[in-house]
C-alpha cells in the first residue's frame, strides 16, 4: 500500500518521532541513578496519568482529523486539504489536532516514568511544538487560503479552553461510515 503525502507532512511526522524517542532516551539516561526512577509507586501513578493523557491526545487527532477530512476534495495527498474547514471542532479553534497532540511528549514521558523527561524535556518539547504551530502551520494555511483564512482567523482563536470546545476535541471518537 502506497501512501501519498507531502514532504512537509513527512518532515513533521519524523520530527514528532524524533522528539518522542529523543526525549525518552535523554530522560532515561539522566534518570538512571535517580531514586524516583526506581520507585514502583511512582511508575504506576505516572503510567496511569500518561495513559490517560495519551488517550486524550489521540482522541484529539482522530476527532480533528475526521473533521479535517472534509477539506480534501479530489486526488490530493493524505493529511492535506484544499478547502478550508471551519465546521465541527474547527468552529471552536483553528488548530485542534495540534493542540491535542501537544500533549504527546508529556503523556509519553509519564508512561515511561522519567522524571527528567516529565519535568524538563517534555515541557521544552511542548513549547517547541506550540512555536512550530504558531510560526509554520499558521504561515502555511495563511499562504494556502489567503483572505478566507484571514477572515476565519479573525473570528476563531488558535485554541480554546471553553468546555464545549474541549468536549468536541477530546470526546469519544465517533465511528465514520466513509472509510
Amino acid at each position: 500500500m502506497k501512501i501519498k503525502t507531502s514532504l512537509s507532512v513527512v518532515i513533521r511526522i519524523l520530527l514528532w518521532v524524533f522528539l518522542l524517542i529523543g526525549g525518552s532516551i535523554i530522560g532515561i539516561l539522566y534518570d538512571a541513578y535517580d531514586p524516583v526512577w526506581h520507585s514502583c509507586i511512582f511508575h504506576i501513578i505516572s503510567f496511569i496519568l500518561g495513559y490517560i493523557i495519551l488517550v486524550f491526545a489521540f482522541r484529539s487527532a482522530a476527532n480533528g482529523g475526521r473533521e479535517l477530512k472534509k477539506g480534501r476534495v479530489g486526488d490530493i495527498p493524505r493529511l492535506e486539504t484544499n478547502h478550508l474547514v471551519t465546521t465541527g471542532i474547527y468552529s471552536c479553534m483553528r488548530h485542534p489536532m495540534l493542540f491535542g497532540l501537544t500533549l504527546l511528549p508529556l503523556g509519553t514521558a509519564l508512561v515511561i516514568g522519567s522524571p527528567t523527561f516529565i519535568s524538563i524535556v517534555a515541557p521544552i518539547e511542548m513549547v517547541f511544538i506550540i512555536f512550530m504551530v504558531v510560526v509554520f502551520e499558521e504561515w502555511e494555511v495563511r499562504k494556502k487560503f489567503k483572505e478566507e483564512y484571514e477572515e476565519y482567523a479573525s473570528k476563531v482563536p488558535m485554541v480554546s479552553f471553553k468546555k464545549e470546545c474541549l468536549e468536541k476535541l477530546f470526546g469519544k471518537i465517533k465511528k465514520s461510515m466513509d472509510r
